[in-house]
C-alpha cells in the first residue's frame, strides 16, 4: 500500500451512499484543523482532514488495498452490501485501519453489536455533532493504537518464550547429542514443530565450493530443497537471505517473499508452498561460521524485531554447541591427524632472531587469561638478551621472563597481548596447536586434529584467513591411550578458571623443585589475587586426584 499521509494530514476514509449524509459529515470536518495533531503530537502540521469519499463498499475495499487511511467512517447499509457483513468486509480488507460505523435511528443495536464485532465506535447519523464525530474519530485512532500495540507487545512476547524454550532445548541436547547431526536435526525440528513457522534447514558451504548445501531440515515440503539452489558467488542465486548471512555473518530477514527483489531466484517454488517470509540465521562461534540456519513462515512479515535478535543469539547457540561437540571428539578420539603449516609474515623479529643465530625457539604450551594469552616454550642456542628485545619489536608480545637459568638454553614466558588469531581459529576447529617452532629463520606450526575432521575444508580456512600460511604436511597419530582419561577428567570436572589455573600453574614452574615461579607470579600472570589462585589450584588437584585415584580403586576391586 502507498503512505496516504505523506503531507501529515489526516487521511479519512467515508463509505456513504447517501449524498446529503455524506456532505453533512465533510463540513463537520471542514473546520477541524487540530484534529490531527490532537491524535498524534508528533505532525509537523496542522490542518483540515483529508477526506475520501465512497459510494459503494467495493470501491471503498479498492481503496483500502493501495492506501492506510487513518480512520473509515462506515456505513453499513450500502447498494452492494448490508449489516455486519459490511464491517466484516472492510476488517478483512485492513485489519488496522480503526472504523468508525455509522447508523440510522433504528440501527443502534446493529452499532452496539458492531463494536463487539470490532469497530472502534459507532455515531447515529441524526444525532451526531461536528464535536461529537471530532472525538469519536480520536477516541477510535487512540484505542486501535492501543490496540494494536498490545497485541505486537503480546506477539513478542510469545515469540520471545517460543525461542527461549527452544534455546533451552538446543542447550540440553549438547549434552545428549553425540554428533553435530544429531544436534542440528533437534534445532531444525523443534523450530519446525512451532505454529510460527512452516519449516526450516540448515546447509553447510563445502570447502573449494560456491554453494550452500542442505544438511538436515525439518517440515519442509517434499521437493523444494532439490528444486532449489543457494550460492555465495557473484550470481542472482546468492543475493538471497542465505547467500548474504554466509557472506556477512549477519542475520538476513525476508519480510515478504512476493515483494522482495532479492528472492526473485526462489519465488515460484516458494509461492507454490506457500511460503511467504522467511529468516536466514548464520551459525558462527567467534569468526568461524559452521553453516546458515533458514527459517521460513508462511505469513509476511513474520520476525518481528525482537524475534530477529532471539534468533540471532540462537544461531551463536548451536554454532558454540557445535564447537563443544567437536572439541569434545578431539579430547576422547585416540587417533588424531597432525596438519604441518610454514607460517610467513608473523612475529619476524623473532624469526629474524632464529636466523642470525642458527637457533630454535619452541612454543609448546598457550592458556588464555583475562584479555592476555600466556605462551610458555623453550630455547636453544638464543641469547637472552636479543630474545627480550626481539619480543619487544613483535606487535602482539608484551614480556619475556626467563623460567630457568642458561645464557642460551632455557625455558621461558610469554605474555600476547591479544588472541593470537591463527590458534583461536584452529581452537574453534576442534583442534590444538601441538607445537609451534621458529627454527633458523623459518616459523612452523604442527596442529592436532579429530581424525574425523574435514581436513581439506580446515585447510582452505587457514590458509584464505592468513595470507602466509602454506600447508606443508599431514600425518596419522596415535595419542597415549593413559592420557585420554586425564583430558576428559580436566575438560569434564574443572571450572574454567580451575583449569587455567592448574595449566598456568604447571607451564611456569610452580610445582618445580627448587620453584622457577612463585604463587604469587602466577597470581599475578592471571590477573587474580594469591588467595584465590590457591583456592582454584587447591579445588582442581582435588577434582582431578580423586577421579584418578578413583579410578584406581575402582581397577583394584574389579581385578
Amino acid at each position: 500500500m502507498t503512505d496516504a499521509n505523506d503531507d501529515d494530514e489526516l487521511d479519512v476514509l467515508l463509505v456513504e451512499d447517501n449524498p446529503g449524509d455524506a456532505r453533512l459529515i465533510e463540513e463537520m470536518l471542514s473546520d477541524v484543523r487540530e484534529l490531527p495533531r490532537r491524535i498524534d503530537p508528533e505532525r509537523s502540521t496542522a490542518g483540515r482532514p483529508r477526506i475520501h469519499r465512497e459510494n459503494r463498499l467495493a470501491d471503498g475495499l479498492e481503496y483500502l488495498e493501495e492506501h492506510d487511511p487513518d480512520v473509515v467512517l462506515l456505513d453499513l447499509n450500502l447498494p452492494d452490501s448490508d449489516g455486519l457483513e459490511t464491517l466484516e468486509a472492510v476488517e478483512s480488507a485492513d485489519e488496522e485501519a480503526p472504523i468508525v460505523v455509522l447508523t440510522g435511528l433504528r440501527d443502534q443495536r446493529t452499532g452496539i453489536e458492531a463494536i463487539g464485532r470490532g469497530a472502534e465506535d459507532y455515531l447515529v447519523k441524526d444525532e451526531v455533532t461536528s464535536a461529537l464525530l471530532v472525538r469519536s474519530i480520536q477516541h477510535a485512532i487512540e484505542r486501535k493504537q492501543q490496540e494494536l500495540e498490545r497485541a505486537r507487545r503480546r506477539r513478542q512476547l510469545e515469540a520471545l518464550n517460543r525461542l527461549n524454550r527452544i534455546g533451552q532445548d538446543v542447550t540440553h541436547a549438547v549434552i545428549r547429542m553425540s554428533t553435530r547431526e544429531e544436534l542440528e536435526q533437534v534445532v531444525c525440528d523443534r523450530l519446525a514443530e512451532s505454529d510460527a513457522y512452516r519449516f526450516a534447514w540448515i546447509g553447510e558451504v563445502a570447502p573449494g565450493r560456491q554453494q550452500v548445501t542442505p544438511t538436515v531440515s525439518a517440515g519442509v515440503e517434499e521437493g523444494y530443497l532439490d528444486e532449489i539452489t543457494v550460492t555465495v558467488d557473484n550470481s542472482p542465486t546468492a543475493r538471497g537471505p542465505a547467500g548474504e548471512a554466509v557472506r556477512t555473518k549477519e542475520l538476513q530477514v525476508v519480510r515478504d517473499i512476493e515483494t522482495d527483489p532479492s528472492f526473485e531466484p526462489w519465488r515460484e517454488d516458494a509461492r507454490e508452498r506457500g511460503y511467504r517470509s522467511s529468516a536466514a540465521i548464520p551459525i558462527v562461534y567467534g569468526e568461524l561460521l559452521h553453516g546458515v540456519l533458514n527459517v521460513y513462515a508462511g505469513t509476511p512479515d513474520a520476525f518481528s524485531e525482537t524475534e530477529v535478535e532471539v534468533l540471532a543469539r540462537l544461531g551463536e547457540i548451536v554454532g558454540h554447541a557445535i564447537t563443544a561437540l567437536e572439541r569434545k571428539d578431539a579430547l576422547l578420539t585416540d587417533a588424531a591427524l597432525e596438519l604441518e603449516f610454514r607460517v610467513g609474515g608473523v612475529a619476524e623479529p623473532l624469526v629474524d632472531l632464529s636466523a642470525a643465530e642458527e637457533g630454535c625457539l619452541r612454543f609448546e604450551r598457550l592458556i588464555r587469561s583475562g584479555e592476555d594469552t600466556l605462551i610458555y616454550g623453550s630455547a636453544t642456542d638464543v641469547p637472552r638478551e636479543p630474545f627480550a628485545e626481539a619480543v619487544e619489536r613483535t606487535d602482539f608480545l608484551e614480556e619475556m621472563r626467563a623460567l630457568t637459568q642458561g645464557r642460551t638454553d632455557y625455558e621461558f614466558e610469554l605474555i600476547a597481548s591479544r588472541e593470537v588469531p591463527l590458534f583461536e581459529t584452529v581452537a574453534t576447529h576442534g583442534g590444538r596447536v601441538q607445537s609451534a617452532t621458529v627454527d633458523d629463520g623459518e616459523f612452523r606450526v604442527v596442529v592436532e586434529l579429530p581424525q574425523r575432521s574435514d581436513t581439506g575444508q580446515f585447510i582452505e580456512t587457514v590458509e584464505s584467513a592468513f595470507a602466509g600460511v602454506e600447508y606443508v604436511a599431514q600425518r596419522t597419530i596415535q595419542r597415549d591411550e593413559n592420557r585420554l582419561p586425564e583430558y576428559a577428567t580436566l575438560e569434564r570436572k574443572l571450572t574454567e578458571k580451575q583449569h587455567a589455573a592448574l595449566e598456568t600453574a604447571v607451564a611456569a614452574g610452580y610445582f618445580e623443585w627448587p620453584r622457577t615461579t612463585s604463587g604469587k607470579e602466577v597470581a599475578e600472570r592471571l590477573d587474580i589475587s594469591p588467595a584465590t589462585f590457591t583456592q582454584h589450584l587447591r579445588a582442581a588437584e582435588r577434582k582431578f586426584f580423586e577421579e584418578v585415584f578413583g579410578e584406581a580403586e575402582e581397577s583394584e576391586r574389579s581385578e
